[in-house]
């Protein structure tokens, strides 16, 4: 209705969000409560029959975590590089509970290191304990500066612009297109799973991407070379079977 905004900028504001933008050029009400990705989008960006990659040297890879205690909610891990404008998945990992969580610090360590990642990516969950269970693996645990909302929002324009490849993962699928965004009053969104639902899986998902899409996508911006050893890339067999219980609990 303000004439003064260009059309153009209203385009490139509903391709980042539509509902939100809808809602603020296009005289659209809102509901409190409603979807936050549709699944044609999603399933755009999921590449058919891949479950996993097997790292390269030419890559630079971030990890995300989302821990658990392992009493109700999921231990999840996700990896993720950049290549050009293009921000690929590679791992996801989940652990459901019963478990234990120092066990499975340690198992999530393993794997991080044979993508050359010395360091991960998680919420404050937990205090310190976290940290100190990774540093004791060799792993630095960096805090996320952004509330899982914020991560979610980050992620919805690379989801809608299709620059995201992700795994043929049909939990993280399902989590994703079960978000609900929630809009308060005073108009602040916040984005988050229904009552009694998880979302262990998009959470580190989404983390690992929006991280691998907001830093440097190649070793040769570093300013110190990264310099493989001299046996080559540490060996990994990547899945290529079908979904099943023990892809997920690995």
């Amino acid at each position: 209705m303000n004439q003064t905004v260009p059309q153009s900028f209203i385009d490139e504001e509903i391709r980042k969000d539509p509902a939100n933008a809808l809602s603020e050029y296009g005289a659209e009400f809102r509901t409190d409560i409603e979807a936050f990705i549709s699944m044609d989008v999603l399933r755009s960006c999921v590449q058919s029959g891949v479950y996993e990659r097997p790292p390269e040297l030419r890559w630079r890879y971030y990890c995300f975590t989302d821990p658990s205690g392992g009493s109700s909610d999921s231990f999840t891990l996700a990896i993720a590089h950049k290549e050009g404008n293009t921000v690929v998945l590679d791992l996801i990992r989940e652990v459901r509970p019963p478990f234990s969580p120092e066990q499975v610090v340690e198992e999530f360590a393993a794997v991080v290191k044979k993508y050359r990642i010395t360091k991960v990516v998680g919420d404050r969950y937990g205090g310190e304990w976290p940290r100190e269970r990774f540093r004791i693996c060799g792993l630095n645990y960096e805090l996320v500066d952004l509330t899982k909302s914020e991560i979610y929002q980050a992620l919805l324009p690379i989801i809608n612009s299709n620059q995201a490849i992700m795994l043929d993962h049909d939990r993280m699928v399902y989590q994703f297109c079960s978000l609900e965004r929630r809009t308060a009053r005073g108009g602040k969104d916040s984005i988050d799973h229904p009552p009694r639902m998880h979302d262990d899986i998009s959470d580190a998902c989404a983390g690992a991407i929006v991280l691998a899409n907001t830093r440097p996508s190649d070793w040769s911006k570093k300013t110190t070379p990264y310099t493989p050893f001299s046996g080559g890339a540490p060996p990994i067999t990547p899945y290529s079977g079908p979904p099943g219980e023990s892809w997920m609990r690995w």
